[in-house]
């Protein structure tokens, strides 16, 4: 025992490595316990010290295989199982790290402190088990009544559990620590999502205060659903991307290097998801996969959500040169990964949205980082290079609202996946819950789009189109109660609105062949609900605004032919929408046009937006090659139907 061998004892060497530590001399108290390690392997107390000076020195994986040894040494070490939980949980693996903080709570079975049970609550929800971790968080919040904390994490399992009560436990969270200007966020997107509109404007007024005094941060996604423009959207991402996504990138880590390509070299692209399975994401870019020109690109997939078995997802395995799950890989494993397979250029297809892995968006993974179709809006940081556009979503005057540099493709910034089934078959209106007669307005955008003075607009046209009914996703049987209400406040019968539940791709699709006519949200518009709706034939009334998610649908319309139903104001959308219900031949030559359109239109077009998108990745790389720092740019347009 070198470095211990003026220690009368382990035990005292010991000691020393933990004074050590105290004073935040953790390499001088690892290189301690090493030495005593060398003399005494199976000193647990030596090995569980070790664990967590490697922690302290930010070696995370060195951490966790020290810890692992220790529960090895000994098994009843509640606090080495708390630990490894903890870092298993950082890398992405909270089955394992649930197993594990279970374990260390059954050890400490006269635990009081609310902190071990909360984390376990929110472990059992990111493995897939709300019920399980509601019922867990219930004693969380029975232990210790003021913990904000455990508010929250109740208000994130009833929300994944699809049970009622998330918006009054995060209203709880804030109350108890304002400071927490999460818990504000979470309270107003549970409220959004279910339709209830009590106090949304102050809510709206509270959170938007948030955002322009920098006091604190707000889901950058929650600033798309209510009436913010692009300055206050880009100050929310950069908060958000201050104190939530750089604090887990690392301290000067170095841009990764590719392969240096030649003239006609073959580019590999990387795209990263948790959407490579049944989900909207899937459903449009699937072709996107599938088309890439394999002399010109290499396509490389990294998924980091669930593998739901279905044929998309078996679909999307066979899309790409190589698939790779990484669930439960940490973000230095994806690194390494990613420079084995040669990634010139990686792809986040997430950005904001619901289950991104923040770790990953923090790290440089590969040498140019791009931004595309997952979310509608700036990152806030330096996390990507650029975001995929086109001339309506990102004109070049927002450029000053981005952090990345914007690329405007021709046409449209969406791609879109002609395999979408055209031939289930249609279901009679009775079966759907609709009347035998009358107009059909079809709103199958996400209940969180829809917005009191929206929904008021709807009311409105309802009133003007006698006998015409209402379709909406269903939101959940709390959200369709609050909107029967609303209809009720609003003068409108209830029995007007007509709720659409889940169906499976082709049955849903097949369902827009009921509906007169789509009425658009706003200020977030659809995505790949306006895309679908288009692709059946049915035309779509929307807004346009002035921010990414409000000019997504304006877009799609000009891109398919149909510009006329694109409106400025509500005023103009809600008069469009009473025209056309009131002009069934007008109607009718749009369904043409659109029919038309599948084969003819830009948007529907995918192996020339292909093409356009592989033009734009290689102009990012040559940029690189060249040691240019990244531009905005225009892609040149093709010919169609190349």
């Amino acid at each position: 025992m070198s470095t211990a061998r003026h220690f009368a004892s382990p035990a005292e060497a010991l000691g020393y490595a933990l004074t050590l530590y105290q004073n935040g001399r953790h390499a001088e108290c690892g290189a301690v316990c090493r030495a005593i390690l060398a003399v005494r392997p199976d000193h647990h107390d030596a090995s569980f010290l070790l664990g967590v000076a490697a922690f302290a020195l930010g070696r995370a994986e060195e951490s966790q295989r020290r810890f692992a040894v220790t529960i090895a040494l000994k098994p009843d070490l509640a606090d080495a199982c708390l630990n490894l939980a903890l870092l298993l949980r950082r890398r992405s693996r909270p089955a394992e790290a649930a197993a594990l903080q279970a374990r260390a709570l059954r050890l400490a079975p006269g635990q009081t402190d609310a902190g071990p049970v909360v984390a376990l609550g929110a472990m059992l929800r990111e493995s897939g088990r709300p019920a399980a971790a509601r019922a867990v968080l219930r004693r969380a919040v029975a232990l210790a009544p003021d913990d904000a904390e455990a508010w929250r994490e109740s208000g994130h399992a009833l929300r994944d559990a699809g049970e009622a009560g998330s918006a009054g436990a995060y209203g709880r969270a804030y109350r108890l620590d304002p400071g927490r200007t999460e818990s504000l966020g979470d309270r107003l997107f549970a409220a959004v999502s279910q339709c209830d509109w009590d106090g949304y404007d102050d809510l709206c007024r509270e959170t938007l205060a948030v955002i322009d005094s920098g006091r604190g941060i707000a889901l950058p996604l929650l600033t798309l659903m209510i009436d913010t423009g692009p300055a206050q959207q880009d100050r929310a991402a950069r908060h958000f991307h201050r104190a939530v996504v750089q604090p887990l990138a690392l301290p000067q880590a170095a841009v990764p290097t590719a392969p240096p390509l030649g003239p006609g070299g073959r580019l590999t692209v990387a795209y990263l998801s948790a959407d490579f399975h049944e989900h909207a994401t899937a459903y449009l870019a699937a072709e996107l996969f599938e088309l890439h020109d394999r002399d010109r690109v290499r396509v490389v997939a990294g998924s980091y959500g669930p593998d739901d078995g279905s044929p998309m997802r078996r679909r999307l395995e066979a899309a790409f040169d190589a698939f790779h799950d990484i669930r439960g890989c940490d973000a230095e494993a994806v690194r390494a990964l990613l420079a084995a397979e040669g990634v010139h250029i990686l792809v986040d297809l997430k950005g904001y949205t619901r289950h991104v892995r923040f770790d990953l968006l923090a790290r440089r993974l590969a040498p140019v980082q791009v931004a595309y179709l997952g979310y509608p809006g700036t990152l806030g940081g330096d996390s990507m290079d650029y975001v995929i556009g086109d001339r309506f979503v990102t004109p070049p005057e927002h450029q000053p609202h981005y952090r990345e540099r914007l690329v405007i493709l021709p046409d449209s910034y969406q791609v879109n996946d002609r395999r979408r089934p055209l031939d289930a078959p249609v279901p009679d209106r009775a079966a759907c819950g609709l009347p035998p007669d009358g107009f059909v307005f079809c709103a199958f955008n996400a209940p969180f789009k829809i917005t009191p003075s929206l929904f008021g607009l709807w009311m409105r046209v309802l009133a003007r189109v006698p006998g015409s009914v209402l379709w909406l996703q269903h939101p959940g049987l709390d959200g369709a109660d609050n909107l029967r209400r609303e209809a009720a406040r609003r003068g409108v019968d209830p029995d007007r609105l007509v709720f659409a539940p889940h169906r499976p791709q082709a049955g849903h699709l097949a369902r827009y062949r009921l509906a007169d006519l789509f009425l658009d949200s706003f200020p977030y518009t659809g995505h790949t609900t306006v895309s679908d709706a288009l692709w059946m034939g049915l035309p779509v009334v929307t807004r346009m605004g002035d921010t990414f998610a409000s000019r997504v649908a304006a877009g799609l319309l000009n891109a398919v032919g149909l510009p006329e139903t694109v409106t400025a104001s509500f005023d103009a959308y809600e008069a469009l929408a009473v025209r056309l219900a009131g002009d069934p031949a007008t109607l009718a030559a749009y369904r043409r046009r659109l029919a038309a359109g599948r084969a003819t239109a830009p948007l529907f077009d995918s192996p020339r937006f292909t093409r356009h998108l592989e033009s734009a990745y290689r102009t990012m790389w040559d940029r690189h090659a060249a040691g240019l720092p990244p531009e905005s740019f225009t892609v040149p347009p093709l010919s169609p139907l190349l």
